[in-house]
């Protein structure tokens, strides 16, 4: 009861996926992860309608490969059968690739875990540090609610700084496909600004230019300013809207002129985005360590609380072995994921 992604199912597959997961199990994924090759598993019920799909993506090795399915498999977890489906599906492809392991991260919570236990895969036992996705989200329902309800929500200072900026002269602009590769440079300028100040690595600008286009709901977010009578850019921000989430995936800023307040104008500029496009869920992104404040991850955390959102917590990373002694040599392949 289940086959693989083709021509003829590639529409019925981004359908149930775009109602039912996250935006990292769409096809259109496969084409911003250039360097990695996909396939995908369908489940389908007895009535013949999908119960549950799940891609793959695959970083092929000599004589081996690493399979993973970021925030997938999607499908109702209660749903044993379908789970067993696709995870048949995910071997058949590891035979297929010569996969020494197949890595997943859902979008589930504990009670889900007898069915991904029982369809062969065990929680990677490795500290949050080192997992592909961090296991904490923060997040925003908006559920119907309006602009106004939603920023009542904030903290009072919030609301304030977003008052200052625009005081100050800070606009946002919003760029889409073409437009966002014109105003790019300027964006991945910020985010070195940001990786040398916070000490973290970042993807080439390639990447980010694959991301806003492959991608249909993904969108450039600019704060800008007048200084010295130049228009320059003070925040900047990669999203995407995609099944009714809309998610904050990257952000930079500068590491001048943040008296003007620009990451608080931006975070409420993209809310009031999602709200209006019908959004139920603003996806701020991961708060890895929200609960130990001496990290230097708890910043991430303590900015984004005071927008009066909660802490989605998932499960975690899952496995499944194929090949056991190639799985232990293959260290490397962890850094890779990421």
């Amino acid at each position: 009861m289940y086959e693989f992604l083709n021509s003829k199912n590639a529409l019925e597959y981004e359908k149930f996926v775009s109602t039912h997961g996250s935006f990292t199990q769409s096809l259109e994924w496969a084409n911003v992860k250039a360097n990695w090759e996909s396939e995908a598993v369908i489940s389908r019920n007895e009535c013949g309608e999908i119960s549950g799909t799940c891609m793959a993506l695959i970083k092929k090795a000599p004589f081996c490969s690493l399979m993973y399915a970021p925030r997938g498999p999607v499908c109702d977890y209660s749903d044993e059968t379908a789970v067993r489906n696709i995870a048949e599906g995910l071997d058949a492809l590891a035979k297929k690739y010569r996969a020494f392991a197949c890595v997943c991260d859902p979008i589930v919570g504990e009670k889900e875990l007898p069915a991904l236990r029982k369809a062969g895969f065990t929680r990677c036992d490795i500290p949050e540090g080192r997992l592909i996705q961090c296991p904490f989200n923060y997040v925003l329902k908006l559920m119907g609610k309006t602009s106004e309800e939603v920023c009542a929500g904030f903290k009072s200072d919030y609301r304030n700084r977003i008052k200052k900026a625009q005081k100050r002269g800070v606009w946002c602009e919003v760029f889409h496909g073409k437009n966002a590769l014109a105003a790019l440079p300027e964006f991945y300028r910020l985010m070195v600004q940001t990786g040398k100040h916070d000490g973290f690595p970042i993807r080439g600008s390639e990447y980010f230019a694959r991301f806003l286009t492959a991608l249909h709901g993904s969108e450039l977010f600019m704060c800008y300013a007048e200084i010295g009578g130049v228009k320059t850019a003070l925040s900047g921000a990669v999203t995407v809207n995609y099944g009714g989430r809309f998610s904050y995936v990257y952000g930079a800023s500068s590491d001048f002129w943040r008296n003007f307040y620009p990451s608080y104008l931006m975070q409420w500029t993209m809310i009031r985005s999602a709200i209006e496009s019908g959004c139920e869920v603003y996806d701020f992104g991961g708060v890895p360590f929200y609960r130990d404040d001496s990290r230097p991850e708890y910043g991430m955390y303590r900015f984004k609380k005071g927008f009066g959102g909660e802490v989605a917590a998932y499960a975690g990373q899952f496995e499944k072995i194929y090949r056991p002694l190639v799985n232990r040599a293959a260290g490397i392949f962890s850094a890779a994921l990421r």
